[in-house]
């Protein structure tokens, strides 16, 4: 209690159902009005069904009502003064299927509502300037996105969330289609993280990158065109997409992340281009399906874990281009017997990554491929590799 004002600290007791936070208290003779929800107030009440939101409340705390799940319901007044959604507020609210943003709001904090899988619209007002990363990741049920008209910062188009100066396409849900008009240039963050029903996508030529964990865990993702627009890759940005059958990689892109398409277990086939000069740690780690790659003489390093446990991988050929192989890059590649090295000469190993000396490799144990493919899976696949 302060200056005629009142913030709800924490529920006094586990109640259940249907709860409306009043707009004032009296104590002591002196009447408060309700103007905020404090840090983790209703922190996973698990039995709280649905909660009424008084016109009062200018800001809802980070973790509020984190971890409510089976939460169906956030009311608001139709004059709410609301201004702040917390960091976390409604993270992991599994039975909330709507929220409204009151017009009020001006921020969304980070997390606000990740993993809030039954959510199938969200609607953000006119007033908001800020949304936090993550705000909305992990949404699975999410269905349909609108900004109302006379948002400055954001809005939506074909069920995406936009930052209209960034052209940054922030978070997207199965129905998405990403325009084609100029407005997006980047996929952030997460923004389809977790959409487990998204099950094609269409990348515009507007775009010039792909964000980390863009796409991670998006399980029933089939098929993605990925245009020549496209010079990087982030991590994890594929990464779980246990339906993706094939993906072709254009040549403006350079650099592929870390794990960038790990746990692809359907991936059967990839091209890399000759414009990829490295290739991540765990980038296709656990691809399973996988049979054959072709790694082109514009590489020059295989990242750490690069291709572990591709267990259906036969054959492959480093190019005379790669300079470095780092540990476990072919460790768990059960079927892997052919391993063929354009240049098996000056091959060391160490197990520091950074070390500039080691134990020399046999040239002639290298020209075998049979040879070669056991010293990569599994004599030295703990090593660190470089040629100098």
């Amino acid at each position: 209690l302060k200056d005629g004002n009142a913030t709800l600290i924490r529920q006094a007791r586990s109640f259940s159902g249907d709860i409306e936070i009043p707009s004032s208290i009296s104590y002591k003779n002196n009447v408060y009005k309700v103007t905020s929800i404090d840090y983790s107030a209703f922190y996973n009440r698990s039995s709280l069904t649905s909660i009424t939101i008084p016109d009062s409340v200018t800001s809802i705390g980070s973790s509020a009502f984190s971890g409510c799940s089976s939460l169906t319901s956030v009311n608001f007044g139709e004059n709410s003064q609301l201004e702040s959604i917390g960091s976390d507020a409604f993270w992991s609210c599994s039975s909330l299927t709507s929220i409204t943003v009151p017009d009020s709001v001006t921020s969304i904090g980070s997390y606000a509502f990740w993993s809030c899988s039954s959510l199938t619209s969200i609607t953000i007002g006119d007033s908001v300037t800020s949304i936090g990363d993550h705000a909305f990741s992990g949404c699975s049920s999410l269905e349909n996105i609108e900004v109302e008209k006379g948002n400055s910062v954001y809005h939506s188009e074909g069920n995406c969330l936009i930052d209209t100066t960034t052209k940054t396409l922030i978070a997207g849900c199965k129905n998405s289609v990403i325009p084609d008009d100029g407005s997006v240039t980047s996929i952030d963050y997460s923004a389809f993280y977790g959409c487990s029903s998204l099950t094609s996508m269409t990348i515009p030529d507007s775009v010039t990158s792909i964000g980390e964990y863009a796409f991670y865990g998006c399980s029933s993702l089939t098929s993605i065109t990925i245009p020549d627009s496209v010079t990087s890759i982030g991590s994890y940005a594929f990464s779980g997409c246990s339906s993706l059958t094939s993906i072709t990689i254009p040549d403006s892109v350079t650099s592929i992340g870390s794990d960038a398409f790990s746990e692809c277990s359907s991936l059967t086939s990839i091209t890399i281009p000759d414009s990829v000069t490295s290739i991540g740690s765990y980038a296709f780690s656990g691809c399973s399906s996988l049979t054959s790659i072709t790694i082109p003489d514009s590489v020059t390093s295989i990242g750490s874990g690069a291709f572990s446990v591709c267990s259906s991988l036969t054959s492959i050929t480093i190019p005379d281009s790669v300079k470095s192989i780092g540990d476990y890059a072919f460790s768990g590649c059960s079927s892997l017997t052919s391993a063929t090295f354009e240049n098996t000469q000056g091959w060391w190993r160490s197990d520091s990554s950074s070390a500039t000396s080691g134990t020399s490799i046999s040239s002639s144990y290298l020209a075998d491929p049979a040879t070669a493919a056991t010293y990569l899976t599994s004599t030295y696949d703990n090593y660190y590799w470089k040629r100098s």
